[in-house]
């Protein structure tokens, strides 16, 4: 018996008008026609797939509720005392001793640089150091421009012996010079062109010659060699490859494609269909597994909720419940109106112990330092106050009195 209901070939499946989707309806295309051997190997391999996957399922359904109730009755319990226990260990003390150690140590660090530190160097650097700069550079100015007199008049000198003794000197020096090169000049001029005749007639001309004559033929008779050596030895090759192609196919390719064409091909499409058909099969049983497992665990629940927490649930409301209300409203609500009257009480006293200080404290300054002095009156002609203007206090400068 197929334990999943499929529709015989050429007949439609019956949908049901209520369980119909809103949008358009999407004709489904008929499905290929099995073999006889997918539909012979379908229903032992689904009943045997069933019985090994069933128990499976519901460990596995067990052992994931068993997970989801341990995380969330113990694992992020303790995952959050652990991290409130972390902030608490690690976080919080440097934090305080951040905020209320270090921050004021280097805030009186800091002021106490600025007094010892700072200030002393500014005093230095305006009433020493700037007055001794400024006394450097005077000097320096001075000193600057006496060296800059000696040095206009030893340049005045300079330039007069530049101009009256060396400037003929070198003007006689450079036409001697000049002459001098002219002849340098004509000689090389003819040297050149004497060793440039015998280089062409005693070099070039017999190079060419022999270039021409003797290499060019040696070169091309010798490349006509080497082309019909390179043609010999490509026969010789073309002809062992073509040998050996065929020997490699008659006694390795062929043999491979019948082994693969009469034997692999057949052989991997019967596995593939049984391969496929125990995929189809694990994946049905396991959605069957999945309704017994729910069924199961739905019975067990149940099962629970009679036995546990009915029971809890009417103990609560029927005894715990009206017990907490009498507790609350016998002990607990008169409990917290005299806890928050003594608190009121006390809060009243300390208010009126720091008023009763503070005027001590008043009372002791105006022993010691006398009463403060009263800011005096001063008559601007301006209404005090709040008070309106009226037409006897005006303090435009036409009406004054």
């Amino acid at each position: 018996m197929d334990l999943e209901k499929r529709p015989r070939e050429g007949s439609e499946t019956r949908v049901d008008p209520r369980e119909r989707p809103a949008g358009p309806t999407v004709r489904r295309e008929p499905e290929a026609a099995e073999g006889c051997l997918a539909v012979a190997i379908r229903i032992p391999v689904r009943i045997i797939v069933v019985v090994l996957v069933v128990p499976v399922r519901m460990l596995w359904d067990a052992l994931v509720v068993a997970g989801r109730f341990l995380n969330d009755t113990l694992l992020r319990p303790l995952g959050r005392a652990l991290l409130w226990l972390g902030r608490a260990v690690f976080v919080w003390p440097f934090v305080g001793l951040w905020r209320y150690v270090v921050v004021p140590l280097g805030k009186v660090l800091g002021w106490l640089g600025h007094v010892l530190v700072v200030v002393p160097l500014v005093w230095l650097y305006r009433h020493v150091l700037t007055p001794v700069g400024h006394a450097i550079a005077w000097a320096a100015r001075s000193v600057g421009a006496g060296a800059g007199w000696i040095a206009r008049g030893m340049g005045a000198a300079l330039g007069w012996v530049y101009a009256g003794l060396l400037t003929p000197v070198g003007h006689a020096v450079m036409w001697v010079l000049k002459g001098f090169g002219a002849g340098l000049a004509a000689l090389g001029i003819g040297v050149w062109t004497v060793l440039a005749w015998l280089a062409r007639y005693l070099v070039v001309v017999p190079a060419l010659w022999l270039y021409t004559w003797v290499l060019a033929p040696v070169g091309r008779a010798v490349a006509w060699c080497c082309k019909g050596l390179v043609w010999l030895l490509s026969m010789i090759v073309t002809g062992a490859g073509t040998a050996l192609y065929w020997i490699a196919r008659i006694l390795f390719v062929l043999p491979a494609l019948a082994l693969w064409r009469w034997i692999l091909t057949p052989a991997g499409r019967v596995l593939a269909v049984i391969g496929r058909e125990v995929w189809d099969a694990l994946g049905h049983a396991w959605r069957v597994a999945g309704h017994i497992s729910l069924a199961v665990g739905r019975l067990l629940g149940t099962l629970f909720r009679w036995i546990f927490v009915e029971p809890v649930r009417w103990v609560y409301r029927s005894v715990l419940t009206p017990v907490g209300h009498v507790v609350r409203d016998a002990v607990l609500r008169p409990a917290a109106e005299a806890a928050r009257s003594v608190r009121r009480a006390t809060r009243q006293a300390l208010a009126a112990a720091r008023e009763s200080v503070r005027q001590a404290r008043a009372d002791v300054r105006r022993m010691l330092f006398g009463e403060p002095r009263q800011p005096q009156p001063v008559d601007r002609r301006e209404p005090s106050g709040r008070e309106p203007r009226t037409l006897g206090s005006s303090t435009t400068a036409l009406t004054k009195d």
